[in-house]
């Protein structure tokens, strides 16, 4: 078994006292504006047309004040296993959770925004040590973004997409780890498509809920629902509704200072995209707890990073090279309710080798939080046969 080198820290999260406490007071004392000026009763998605319903906030808003356990999470990050390691000058941290068994898979899992580690926690154990015998098992290891978490904020511009992969083998090989598979969605999605492009050699394969196509293809030949897929997304981030990724690629700074600033105005900057992205009918907590949500958010919330997190638009939006094509086998799993969804024709022709492609009933952007059941599963099945291709 592996061991970790001198460079690795053993990491444990623990918020002050005097933090938690200005969090209440700052809640306590927010301000807040007066509803939303569209009034429809709940159930139903359109309560959010304007953005975060003022009754939903001030719920939540209560409930982080009064009832949220941060320790509880805290705890639970401390258990799965935190350290620390510096590379190009930023110290990355990460989860890592080795398996028992002799034949586990080391994997990557990248997450993006506005995520965290905390999407993974609650699948971690399960992909190290699965109840199934016959299941795969994996050494799993999950980076905090740099600017994200308990990762450092970079102090000059060049952490892209490119960059932060080649951060990622440097982490899995001073953990032991020469060859790997990875996982990601969203800015982690387009992470690990970097990481089977450029780094064959020690990428055995990846997983992948974000497939991005190459520019410039055609709908010719696409079924119906492949080219009503190519206009949902074309009419996202053509809309208003993209509005937060233009500000965050252009002004991260300026909308950092809120961020950073108000915890009411960073949760609901967060929970809008929860709300909009997660396969609900009305409230993303149809799916997902709101300890959940809370976990993610308050993490941004004590490290500081609404800045900095949102800086990797400014570094990669719309950034990664049109060129690139992955070789290395691929599985790929579309989510009805993602905000992008790639027909396989499409995503084939920048994934070379995909051994595998499903396309669940259920599930949004963040898979990991509104269906762990079938995400541990798919993700299981998928690297199975990213690894049988291998061989």
């Amino acid at each position: 078994m592996p061991r970790p080198t001198s460079d690795v820290q053993a990491f444990e999260a623990h918020a002050p006292d005097a933090e938690l406490d200005d969090l209440r007071a700052r809640l306590a004392a927010a301000r807040l504006p007066e509803p939303e000026t569209v009034h429809r009763p709940a159930p139903d998605p359109r309560r959010w047309d304007q953005g975060v319903p003022l009754a939903d906030l001030v719920d939540l808003v209560n409930y982080w004040r009064t009832g949220y356990d941060w320790r509880s999470f805290e705890a639970r990050l401390n258990r799965i296993g935190q350290f620390r390691t510096t590379i190009d000058g930023i110290r990355v941290h990460f989860l890592h959770r080795r398996s028992t068994r002799t034949d586990a898979t080391p994997l990557i899992i990248t997450h993006g925004w506005p995520g965290s580690i905390a999407e993974f926690v609650d699948v971690v154990d399960e992909l190290a040590e699965p109840k199934d015998v016959a299941a795969p098992a994996f050494h799993v290891v999950v980076p905090s973004l740099p600017g994200f978490g308990y990762s450092d904020k970079p102090a000059t511009t060049g952490w892209g997409i490119e960059k932060i992969a080649a951060a990622w083998v440097e982490l899995m090989g001073r953990l032991g780890y020469r060859e790997f598979v990875a996982h990601g969605g969203d800015w982690g999605g387009v992470i690990t498509t970097v990481l089977g492009g450029r780094f064959p050699d020690h990428v055995l394969g990846i997983h992948t809920v974000t497939p991005q196509a190459p520019p410039g293809l055609t709908t010719d030949g696409l079924t119906a629902t492949e080219r009503a897929w190519t206009e949902e997304t074309r009419d996202f981030w053509g809309s208003r509704r993209a509005a937060y990724a233009k500000q965050q690629a252009a002004r991260p700074q300026t909308i950092g200072y809120s961020l950073v600033d108000s915890p009411v105005g960073l949760l609901a900057w967060i929970l809008d995209k929860f709300a909009e992205w997660t396969d609900t009918e009305d409230s993303p907590f149809e799916a997902i707890s709101r300890d959940r949500i809370l976990d993610d958010v308050t993490l941004y919330w004590l490290t500081r990073t609404g800045a900095s997190a949102a800086r990797i638009y400014y570094e990669s939006h719309n950034s990664l090279d049109p060129e690139l094509r992955v070789d290395v086998p691929s599985a790929i799993t579309v989510y009805p309710r993602d905000i992008e969804k790639c027909p396989r024709p499409w995503a084939q022709q920048r994934f070379r080798r995909i051994v595998r492609w499903t396309e669940p009933g259920t599930g949004g952007h963040f898979p990991s939080l509104e269906v762990p059941e079938y995400f541990v599963e798919d993700l299981r099945e998928g690297l199975a046969a990213v690894l049988a291709a291998g061989r």
